[in-house]
């Protein structure tokens, strides 16, 4: 077989495909970079990258990571901002852009990488990725409230600023909220096929942040709960269940514009068109206890079959359910099920683009797995397209007896960024929404 042909290992590097960046920069520290253009050259790369298969696209009208396909892995974190200085912020969000768009790349970061910078300083990129391909990474970037206002007032001059739709989340019914696994200013959700990706790509963005941010919280995922494409199978969630069998996916584009993007927005919300909001929720499952229940509880509390994940009512996995179809004993969906209650027909035709991950972070000291669900959805307004939802299924879910809601947040997802701009710019600088090239 030619050498130009040969399969590389799988998730290994593709020859003269590196993470380095080739452009001379300025060092690691960077605070006060004016222009994206510096940003760029101190964590970014002017090189051309080769096209290969698991590069997702950095620009676009969206920020990557929403309706991309979902990955295998995730990373999340949320970061307290520390400094009280607008520019450092900004110039912060113009050192991300510049080393996100290289690590989606598949490059290193920074003049030197991880290994061919001073010898007598820190290197610019951690390195644990360096021999790995891109492997789908995509990284998404959105604000909290909190960002914009906190108890002593509005914060980094966006008075006006904070859009409508960006509420505090009310604590719902059987919450069990752990403050420093909720809230923050800023959310990073990194995904990848590979999970060294991921992490190496929010760890290297809180480098990036030492002394005008920290990490608050986060949380990786293993394996994801549910589809974006009419090309993925459904996945399985930690109760064994095929999950988001009804998911919003990539291809339906008025769906999308119904429940997911932002437009049309005016006066302090304008900035977001374009955009989405990202709703986070730490659900603990109570493993152990499903465990021992019998597979007829199991199907009758979540509304479907467990094989092949069709509804009770009949058909196969993505037949509409039938609520109103009897049974012996009533209704062969059970109205208290996670199906009913979730169901569009249930909550004024809503739907969320949900995009979660399992989790596991060991055991909590009395035998127990903590593990569960990290419940990731996007929707174009949490008050119409969450709250109620969640309202009706912490009251009448019929599942939610083995669950437990530990972390919870919501946050602004600005729109995709242009070339030579940065996240968030539209908030700072009242740029248009993004232009397609030739338009």
């Amino acid at each position: 077989m030619p050498a130009d042909t040969q399969q590389e290992e799988p998730g290994r590097r593709k020859e003269g495909l590196s993470r380095r960046s080739l452009f001379a920069a300025a060092g690691a520290g960077g605070l006060g970079l004016a222009a994206g253009a510096v940003a760029h050259a101190a964590y970014g790369s002017t090189r051309e990258p080769a096209p290969v298969a698991d590069v997702v696209p950095f620009h676009g009208e969206h920020q990557a990571g929403i309706i991309t396909d979902a990955q295998d892995r995730m990373h999340i974190a949320a970061f307290d901002v520390t400094t009280q200085d607008r520019d450092e912020l900004v110039a912060l969000l113009k050192e991300w852009t510049a080393a996100i768009e290289a690590m989606v790349q598949g490059q290193e970061i920074g003049e030197g990488g991880a290994t061919s910078g001073n010898y007598d300083a820190p290197p610019e990129d951690t390195g644990e990725a360096s021999d790995l391909t891109a492997s789908h990474l995509t990284v998404t970037v959105g604000f909290g409230r909190t960002l914009f206002q906190d108890d002593g007032g509005a914060r980094f001059g966006l008075e006006g600023r904070l859009p409508e739709a960006l509420i505090e989340l009310p604590h719902f019914p059987g919450d069990a909220l752990e403050e420093a696994r909720s809230g923050g200013d800023l959310v990073v959700q990194a995904c990848a096929d590979d999970p060294q990706v991921a992490v190496h790509a929010v760890r290297n963005l809180a480098r990036i942040a030492f002394g005008r941010a920290r990490v608050r919280w986060s949380q990786i995922g293993f394996g994801r709960t549910s589809s974006t494409s009419a090309a993925q199978a459904t996945p399985r969630n930690l109760f064994g269940f095929k999950d988001g069998t009804a998911n919003i996916k990539s291809q339906d584009t008025d769906d999308l514009a119904r429940h997911v993007w932002v437009s049309g927005a005016s006066g302090a919300g304008a900035w977001m068109n374009g955009g989405t909001y990202l709703v986070a929720r730490r659900i603990r499952m109570h493993i152990e206890t499903w465990d021992r229940s019998p597979l007829r509880e199991q199907e009758a509390f979540i509304g479907r079959t467990k094989r092949t994940g069709a509804p009770l009512s009949g058909g196969e996995e993505f037949t509409e359910p039938d609520f109103a179809l009897q049974g012996r004993d009533g209704p062969l969906v059970p109205a208290d099920s996670h199906v009913a209650v979730a169901h569009p027909s249930n909550n004024n035709g809503v739907r969320m683009l949900r995009r979660g991950f399992n989790y596991t972070d060991g055991s909590d000291g009395l035998g127990r797995l903590d593990a569960g669900l990290f419940f990731i959805a996007f929707v174009v307004d949490a008050r119409t397209h969450y709250v109620p939802m969640q309202t009706a299924m912490a009251k009448h879910d019929a599942l939610s007896e083995y669950l437990r809601h530990t972390g919870s947040g919501l946050f602004a997802v600005p729109p995709g960024v242009q070339p030579g701009g940065y996240i968030g710019q539209a908030l700072f600088e009242d740029q248009p929404p993004f232009r397609p090239a030739g338009t």
